[in-house]
This record gives C-alpha cells, structure tokens and sequence, in this order.
C-alpha cells in the first residue's frame, strides 16, 4: 500500500477499533485529487442539472457519468478519510482505486467529447450556453484530474518506492 495514506500506520490499526479521522490525508495526493474531483463533479452535474439538459439526450449521458462518479468520489473519500480501507485489509484498496479511476477516466472522456459536440452557440437560450460550455471546461478539467489520480494509483499499485511484498507482510502481521 505504498504511496496511499496512512500506510505507516495499517499496522497499528485492528479491526475492532472505532474509525480514526486522519488529518494527513487532506495533504496527501490522493487526498487533494479526491477534494478537487469532488467539488468539480460538483460543478459539472449542477451546471448541467441548471440547463434544459431533459430535452437533449447528450446531456443526459454527462448527467449520468458526472452524478455518478461524484457519489463514488465522495464515498471513497469518507472511506480513506475515516480510515476504513485499513478495517477492510482483506480487500486489494489500490488495485480498486486504479480500476476506480481508470474507468473514471474513460467516461469522463466520452462525456467531456458528449458535451462539448453538444454545445450550441446559436441557442436561443444564452444561460444554458454558458453552463453548458462551462460545464464542458470542468468536464476536461475533471477528466485530467482523474488521469492524474489513475497514475498515481497505478503507482501505489506496483508499489513504486517501497518493497510491495514486504509492505504485504508488514502491514498484517
């Protein structure tokens, strides 16, 4: 589990103690990717959600892949918050979390491409022009983020910077 926070301390955590808040994960990379992924998914649904996006079937999609993906980001932030990944030892965190955020990825790609082919400049309607462009920027913004969050995944996946195998066995015996 190198590179995700409170490593150094699975040890010292048993499965029978009540959830820790951990301070450091807000400075960690994982943790500052998560807040900013939160509050643009944020951005992007309600932007979209303020617009007449029900009669355009385009919209529907980037609604979907954005509500989505902020739900999951806001869980997994309070289970890496809490300190709950280390409760659920048994359970491959970085691997999940690289799944998580590859898929993200990818889906946030065909949504910012979705939205930004279905921005209409001439629309009649000049405020669902603009949160719907600007909901475009922070589907690309978002979809970066979400890139950066899958390498440094993969990262603590491979266990870059650390032995994984002795992490494995330290971590749980």
């Amino acid at each position: 589990m190198a590179g995700l926070p409170g490593a150094a301390r699975a040890r010292s955590a048993s499965p029978g103690s009540p959830p820790a808040l951990d301070g450091s994960f807000f400075l960690s990379p994982l943790g500052g990717l998560m807040c900013a992924q939160a509050v643009l998914g944020l951005l992007v649904w309600s932007l979209i959600a303020a617009t007449t996006y029900h009669l355009h079937a385009a919209y529907g999609w980037v609604m979907f892949v954005s509500l989505f993906f902020w739900i999951l980001t806001l869980l997994f932030f309070v289970i890496y918050l809490l300190q709950l990944h280390q409760k659920f030892y048994m359970i491959p965190w970085p691997l999940v979390l690289l799944i998580y955020n590859a898929v993200a990825t990818v889906l946030y790609i065909t949504a910012f491409v979705t939205c930004a082919a279905a921005v209409q400049p001439t629309s009649w309607r000049q405020w669902d022009y603009n949160r719907r462009a600007a909901a475009s920027f922070f589907a690309c913004v978002i979809m970066i983020t979400y890139g950066v969050s899958t390498f440094f995944s993969f990262r603590a996946w491979k266990g870059l910077g650390s032995n994984a195998a002795t992490s494995q066995v330290s971590d749980h015996a």
